[in-house]
Formats: C-alpha cells, structure tokens, sequence
C-alpha cells in the first residue's frame, strides 16, 4: 500500500465525525477521505472513493451500520472497522459477523496512536466479496468426504475427548458465528473460547452467539465447573484458564499482556487439564497467540486444528500454529464442526444460520 492510507468515516453523529477526523488528520499515515452520515451513504463513498479502510456506526437512519457493512462486503469487499457504543455490543458483535474486521468502542480524544495504529493494520488486511446475510437455516451440507482430512479424524479411534478449548482472533467472530450453530445441543463436551476482543464487548458477543446457537453461551465465571454442551467465552479483561478441579478461573491480565484474552493461556491450562483427552482449535487471526498452548496440547497428546488459508479472514495464528508443528488437522472453516463431533463421540453436527462466505 503507497501513500497514506485513505479512511472513510461513517457515524450520524457530527460530533463523533469531528472527533474520529481529528484523530486520523493527526496521524502521519493517515487521511481523512470521506464522511458519511449513514449507511445508504457510506454504500455510495464506498464506491466512489474507494477507501482503504471504514469506520462504521450501528445505529443510523436510512441504513444502519449492520445493513451497510453487509451491502459493501457484497459490491466492494473494504475491511471495516465498527466503532459502537457499549450499549450496542450485542447488535455490533453481529455486524461484525456480516464481514467487518473488528469492533471497538469510539475512541476518545486521547486514544489517537492506538486508534490510528489500529486502522492502519486492518487496512492492510485482505478482504473479500461475502455473500450477502440470510438467516435461512439451509446452509450447504458439511463436507464429509473420504478423501479430506477430516476423514483422518473418524478413523482416530481415540474418542471421546472432554475438553474443547477454541482461539481467535481477527475474523473470530465471523467463524465462530459459523462453527458454534453447527454443533449439537447434546454436545458431549464443554467449549471454552479465547477470542481477542475490546473491552466491553464480550458480553454482547456472548449474547450474540447464543441466540444464533442450539449451545448455552456465557461469559466464563469464576469457579464456574465445566458442563458438556455448554460454551464459556473468555472476557477481554482477564485471562480464562481451567484449574486442576476442572473448575474456571479467572487471572486479571496485566497491562503488557498484548493479547486481551490470551489464548495460550487457556489452551496450555487445558493440555494441563484434559491431557490427551484435550482438543485445541485455532481459527483466524492474527499474530501467533495460541501456539504455544497448542504446542502443549499436541505434545501432550491431545487433538488440534487449525482453520485452513482459504477460509480464514486472516491466515495468522493459524499459520504461526502449522508452521510450528503445533497442528494435527488442517481444515475448512466448514469441516471443523464435524470434526469435533467425531472427535467428541457427538451426534452429526447440525446447520445454523449462513454467516458469511
């Protein structure tokens, strides 16, 4: 990418436009090319000026956030970043799993080097065209082909594991989204979830996923003990790891801690936990957070997959995980949720809501 990079606004605010413009003017690699008051609007600056990046409000007349970011992933994929208020994190968790990067809350005045440092590695991000969102609950069937690796993991014999630990990050959303609607409500195993989220999300995203999903989802809690069939998210202000009791527990993060949560942290906890009965999965993002504790998980015997290139949003931790020698089973976004059934003893994985392409 040559020159700056351009960012197009979009809020119905004037006074948040103002704010978000400043930021980006005091930015060296950065500029101001466009504001938009709505989402029918942003549609329209998004074909006309063909930014690099967007910031993007929810709750806007004529079209709001949710309706413009699934418009603009059809005609012209741009990433896109939803700023919302934290009120709105249930609805911002969702546009995001309509093809935006990332959520965050509207920064203020004296947040503008992490803010601008943020838009300019999301632009860098490639993106492509979505379909658009339904709701119809007749997404295509699961590969389940003889000749794919997710064959490998029917013929492991080594069923059932117990513990099923999940991390994420950039484009975590949009998978998880997919994967959890997938799984069946008599899942024999709980799922705990690492996903690098801002503060104050992760609530709303708990709440999103578990309208869309046949699995209880919630916020992990402290000394919560794990239940099979239920699903414990991670929030971005502490660390989530599963102590010897098979209990939860809860690690405030400190202020070096990059990853907020941190998914080595959860993984290694549960190769310390579940041993060779420990299934790791790691999706989209970026970075390398979760190697290690898939590492751990793979040398203590237990089960990993990583999310293949071609479906992730972004081939990053993933990738680090392969590369590392961490990973077992490299699959489709699609195949994932078969596999932890076979792995798991489950039923056949159901078909939730068609998410994204």
């Amino acid at each position: 990418m040559n020159g700056p990079i351009r960012v197009l606004v979009v809020d119905d605010s004037a006074s948040a436009r103002g704010l978000i413009g400043a930021l980006i003017a005091a930015a060296p690699g950065l500029i101001l090319c466009g504001e938009a008051k709505h989402g029918r609007e942003a549609v329209a600056q998004v074909l006309a000026l063909k930014p690099d990046i967007v910031t993007m409000d929810i709750n806007m007349p004529v079209m709001n956030g949710m309706d413009a970011i699934a418009e603009i992933m059809a005609v012209r994929a741009t990433p896109i970043l939803v700023l919302s208020d934290l009120a709105d994190a249930s609805m911002a968790v969702a546009a995001v799993a309509r093809g935006a990067l990332e959520v965050a809350g509207k920064p203020a005045l004296d947040e503008g080097p992490a803010f601008a440092a943020r838009l300019e590695m999301l632009a860098r991000v490639p993106v492509i065209r979505h379909i658009r969102w339904s709701s119809r609950p007749d997404r295509p069937e699961i590969p389940t082909t003889p000749d794919t690796s997710s064959a490998a993991v029917q013929r492991s014999g080594l069923a059932p594991y117990r513990v099923v630990a999940i991390a994420a990050s950039t484009g975590g959303p949009q998978a998880l989204g997919q994967l959890l609607p997938s799984l069946p409500a008599d899942f024999p195993a709980p799922v705990l979830i690492a996903q690098h989220i801002a503060d104050g999300f992760a609530a709303g995203m708990a709440a999103w996923l578990d309208t869309i999903s046949p699995l209880s989802i919630s916020l992990a809690r402290d000394g919560d003990p794990l239940a099979a069939g239920r699903v414990y998210l991670a929030d971005s202000r502490t660390h989530l790891l599963v102590g010897a009791s098979g209990r939860l527990t809860l690690v405030p993060r400190r202020d070096e801690n990059i990853y907020r949560p941190s998914c080595d942290t959860l993984l290694t906890s549960v190769a310390r936990y579940a041993g060779a009965r420990a299934v790791g999965v790691i999706l989209t993002g970026m970075g390398r957070d979760g190697v290690d504790g898939l590492l751990a998980i793979h040398r203590g015997g237990g089960m990993t997959i990583a999310q293949d290139e071609a479906s992730s949003v972004v081939f990053g931790m993933n990738q680090e995980a392969i590369r590392a020698g961490a990973i077992r089973w490299v699959l489709p976004l699609a195949e994932i949720a078969a596999a932890l059934c076979r792995l798991t003893g489950a039923p056949h994985p159901i078909h939730g809501p068609m998410i994204a392409s």
